[in-house]
């Protein structure tokens, strides 16, 4: 059983150390086999903590920030969910099975049907895996209960705050390279929000996410 036990290894020494302690979303990285999402070719990294490279240049996160989105974002059985960046469809599926419906959006044609494909092989039908531009939110004037963007960006568009109903939260990777903040943001009521910086990391931006403005009045 060399794969369950590097699973194991991957959850005690990479993701437990980085408090996530929450024992859902523990057991969840025990059910949901990580390694059907990453690419033949890259099978050998599948429990490591590194990017895993996907088809156009773009990666999967490492597994300690996976997990500590997942349980930060605190998905509960009622909810809804919009992801932007499907990329393989691994953190879809992990958060298929805490949500309601999951909505995911991938820019890049190619991952949208890897997506689609590993999502189907599991069975989950709570999943919809939709091919568009999602760097200023997607499907306009739907509301969720949480976003959780797998990307960078540079600054936060609005858009994405309209999109949280109230108690919603979402989840960000909010700044430049080398350094960025992962942020959980949280609509308390119509017009207040409330921003926690949860941990720094640098994570790949965005296709098409919007460039801050450099003047300022």
């Amino acid at each position: 059983m060399k794969t369950e036990e590097a699973r194991f290894n991957m959850i005690e020494q990479q993701i437990r150390p980085w408090n996530v302690l929450d024992p859902e979303v523990l057991n969840l990285l025990m059910i949901v086999k990580r390694e059907d999402f990453v690419p033949a070719a890259h099978r050998n990294l599948a429990f490591m903590d590194t990017e895993v490279p996907l088809p156009c240049g773009e990666n999967m996160l490492p597994p300690r920030v996976e997990a500590r989105i997942l349980q930060e974002a605190g998905v509960k059985k009622h909810e809804t969910v919009l992801e932007i960046g499907a990329g393989s469809g691994y953190m879809a599926a992990l958060l298929a099975h805490r949500a309601r419906h999951v909505t995911t959006v991938e820019i890049e044609p190619e991952l949208k049907s890897l997506a689609a494909k590993n999502l189907a092989s599991y069975g989950l039908v709570n999943v919809d895996v939709l091919e568009g531009d999602g760097a200023r939110g997607f499907n306009r004037g739907t509301q969720y209960d949480v976003i959780v963007i797998s990307g960078s960006l540079p600054v936060l568009p609005d858009e994405f705050l309209q999109q949280m109903k109230v108690g919603g939260r979402l989840l960000a990777f909010i700044g430049q390279a080398p350094v960025m903040q992962a942020q959980r943001i949280t609509r308390m009521s119509e017009s207040e929000y409330r921003t926690e910086t949860l941990f720094e990391t640098n994570v790949k931006p965005l296709r098409n996410a919007v460039r801050p403005s450099h003047f300022r009045f």
